[in-house]
């Protein structure tokens, strides 16, 4: 059975509630389906801040799912439980073609980055036709090579503000692609761990070199997955002040209802 994020029961204790990796604040969350130009129906998650009031949109772009990936992926799952009610940013997570998890299974099968330029263009544009204001790619991983060959490219080009890459390999994606985006001229964070396991700060410096307007931010201790709450933590708060376009630090603790995943 598919889990339908509106059935979570959300609790006020009263008290001043410590924002852990589980804990979940306020949202309007739905469970979404998108629908690609070769015709598959992707799965996914919407949540947006219960005020009504989007300051910022993130498009989420997952790491690979032959490795684990999947919109699941931790600091998605952070993102879309904190951010609509600590900084009123909309969190729209799903799965690319071929990935599972329990929100359910995209159609389609992993095609090595190529097809799932479709998947991209209809996450965007799902998003374009709900009316979300100020919208931002995320790439993590596998994701940030999506973002980078065709984030700058018709028809997403135009419909974005920028972009924000959490651990980019630079596998998939060339120097090509980067040249596209420094002619493209939008907004890029790059995050870098500074122990990745595939592109560290300094040869990350080398070649975002290729775009001017790129910001990167070597970020001490961390690794590839962003494991452990500190770090998950500040991937979100950069990820925040990115898109906000001010220095935003999240709050660690939450005074109102919160709910945790059913066990």
């Amino acid at each position: 059975m598919v889990f339908d994020p509106a059935s979570l029961d959300f609790i006020d204790s009263g008290v001043v509630t410590p924002v852990r990796a589980s804990t979940i604040l306020p949202a309007v969350r739905e469970n979404i389906e998108l629908t690609t130009a070769d015709g598959l129906t992707l799965v996914g998650e919407l949540a947006l801040p219960a005020d009504g009031v989007v300051r910022a949109t993130l498009i989420t772009l997952h790491p690979l799912p032959t490795h684990g990936g999947f919109m699941d992926s931790h600091v998605y799952k952070k993102a879309s439980y904190r951010l609509p009610a600590l900084a009123g940013i909309a969190v729209l997570r799903f799965n690319t073609r071929g990935t599972a998890s329990a929100r359910g299974t995209s159609e389609g099968s992993f095609d090595e980055g190529v097809g799932e330029r479709l998947d991209v263009e209809a996450a965007v544009q799902f998003a374009v036709d709900r009316g979300l204001p100020n919208r931002w790619l995320l790439g993590w991983s596998f994701g940030t090579e999506l973002v980078l060959k065709y984030g700058a490219v018709a028809p997403v080009a135009q419909q974005v503000q920028g972009a924000v890459l959490l651990s980019p390999p630079l596998h998939r994606a060339t120097d090509t692609d980067l040249l596209a985006w420094a002619a493209y001229g939008k907004p890029l964070t790059v995050l870098v761990p500074e122990f990745d396991d595939y592109l560290q700060p300094e040869a990350a410096t080398v070649r975002f070199a290729l775009v001017p307007q790129a910001k990167l931010i070597a970020v001490d201790g961390a690794k590839h997955l962003w494991v452990g709450e500190k770090y998950a933590a500040r991937a979100l708060n950069e990820i925040a002040s990115s898109v906000l376009g001010t220095d935003v630090e999240l709050s660690a603790q939450w005074h109102g209802p919160v709910a945790a995943l059913p066990v």
